[in-house]
């Protein structure tokens, strides 16, 4: 069964939400260690361009991935035969 397009988008979205707030989480700890120390709201837009970046790669990379699939499987039907 193949996914959506709509259904890859929501994964999408749902992944990428997940990591951006993993994300700002981690720059809050981590970015200090490295003498940087950017306020909540910087923290929250670059991870905002971080979000939208991913969100183009999740999305691409499955429809990417679907059409592989779609193409195998139509191959595999072809050497089958009638």
């Amino acid at each position: 069964m193949s996914q959506s397009r709509r259904m890859s988008l929501i994964e999408a979205v749902t992944n990428v939400a997940v990591g951006y707030v993993l994300a700002v989480t981690t720059q809050i700890v981590v970015f200090p260690w490295f003498g940087l120390h950017p306020s909540l709201g910087e923290n929250l837009a670059l991870g905002g361009v971080f979000v939208g970046i991913s969100l183009l790669r999740s999305y691409a990379l499955r429809r990417l991935f679907e059409r592989c699939r779609h193409r195998s499987s139509l191959s595999r039907r072809e050497d089958r035969g009638p």
